[in-house]
């Protein structure tokens, strides 16, 4: 799906403000909740926990735990790769 949003000229400008706007999302949805850590994950397309951790890290974002949910997601995903 590709969703179409329109940036000020000065937040256009930005090196890359697509990823920009994506990272912003995704942090606003992990901190509310409506994204889980294997969601949100697969949004900014980190293959990793500790990818996602780093950048969570990175934005000083402290807000939400790693569930059993995402432990269960990501061992089903370990699981399928073998």
């Amino acid at each position: 799906m590709q969703i179409t949003v329109q940036l000020p000229d000065d937040l256009a400008r930005q090196p890359n403000p697509a990823r920009a706007a994506l990272e912003a999302f995704a942090i606003e949805g992990y901190r509310s909740g409506a994204l889980s850590a294997y969601r949100t994950r697969q949004l900014l397309g980190f293959e990793t926990g500790s990818e996602l951790d780093g950048f969570l890290k990175e934005h000083e974002v402290w807000d939400h735990a790693y569930s059993v949910e995402d432990l269960q997601k990501d061992r089903a995903g370990f699981e399928r790769r073998g």
